[in-house]
């Protein structure tokens, strides 16, 4: 009998990818979508247009992690084996103009959901997506497991609540939760307006001059980014541990939104000094000015490490948007792989 996973924020970027991993490895795949009136579950669409995928192993519920008594009747519905919760109002900037939504959804969303699992009385492995923001103004460098958390952020202080009930919940439930501290990952299903995408998109347009301006904030803070496929597979290994715990899942390497743009702009004959163009209102509140992770825990124990460089990577992005521009203006609608 096939395992079943159940994954909250399954049509984002990690969870797209996750699912397809999963349905790989022959599991009876379940996520929670919100409601809409219009389709949000275009990242899915590789699955679906994939021959080889069986579309059988793949269930989607309406469900939302404001309501902790829909997500409990799911949760007793599907019976799942692993719960992956991925599902938060993710953008950092955004967070500071909606904090209480930042809260709610990513905070006690998360609490929400492992009281469900504790109340159905299920025994599902619990992989939390907790995330390197929670190091913030970073009080070492590179950061580990054991670096303290300094956020700076609505968004990054609900994830330290988030980390933290995942924890308490652990050692008080005997639950099998893990917190994965993934550092930036991206890949061409990233949001448009996250900085990564936002360039690579732009640098489409620019090229197809249909675009003449980039505007962003501060093209200074550094970054560890890795490729968005390769992190999801870091998740399923954590629970597939006979222990769990808790594990940074980063590169190790650290690079500025301004290398990001001379990559990204090089790699098709343009100058990034000619098109880009600084906002001020595109800037934090409060900065994180320099993260860089550790990846060396999972490395030992799951036996886990990064492929994929920071240029290999800038480059797979722009040469998708540029394909997925092409598409669009010859009629031919597709989806980032």
């Amino acid at each position: 009998m096939a395992r079943k996973a159940l994954i909250t924020g399954i049509t984002g970027q990690d969870g797209s990818y996750l699912a397809e991993l999963l349905l790989g490895k022959g599991y009876e795949v379940h996520g929670i979508i919100r409601r809409a009136s219009t389709f949000n579950t275009g990242r899915l669409e590789p699955i679906y247009a994939d021959p080889h995928a069986d579309k059988r192993r793949l269930i989607l519920h309406y469900g939302d992690m404001a309501d902790g008594s829909g997500l409990a009747r799911i949760l007793a519905q599907v019976q799942p084996d692993e719960v992956y919760n991925l599902a938060a109002q993710s953008h950092v900037r955004v967070s500071f103009d909606g904090p209480e939504y930042a809260a709610d959804i990513v905070g006690t969303g998360t609490v929400r959901l492992l009281e469900a699992i504790r109340q159905t009385g299920i025994k599902p492995r619990f992989y939390q997506a907790s995330s390197s923001e929670m190091y913030g103004k970073v009080m070492e460098v590179p950061q580990t497991e054991k670096t303290p958390f300094y956020p700076r952020s609505p968004y990054s202080c609900a994830k330290v609540y988030s980390y933290w009930i995942t924890v308490n919940y652990r050692e008080s439930y005997g639950l099998h939760a893990s917190n994965g501290i993934l550092f930036n990952h991206e890949s061409p299903r990233r949001g448009e307006t996250f900085v990564t995408r936002k360039i690579t998109r732009a640098v489409a347009h620019i090229q197809a001059g249909l675009q003449d301006k980039l505007y962003l904030g501060n093209i200074d803070a550094k970054r560890d980014w890795g490729f968005a496929k390769e992190y999801v597979e870091a998740m399923w290994l954590m629970l597939q541990q006979e222990q769990p715990d808790d594990y940074v899942i980063a590169t190790n390497e650290a690079h500025s939104v301004r290398e990001f743009l001379e990559v990204a702009f090089g790699h098709v004959g343009l100058d990034w000094r000619k098109y880009v163009e600084i906002d001020p209102r595109y800037y934090r509140p409060a900065e994180v000015e320099l993260l860089i992770g550790d990846y060396s825990k999972a490395k030992k124990k799951l036996g886990w490490e990064p492929k994929t460089k920071f240029a290999d990577l800038t480059k797979l992005m722009v040469d998708a948007d540029v394909q997925l521009l092409k598409d669009h203006r010859e009629g031919r609608i597709k989806v980032a792989g």
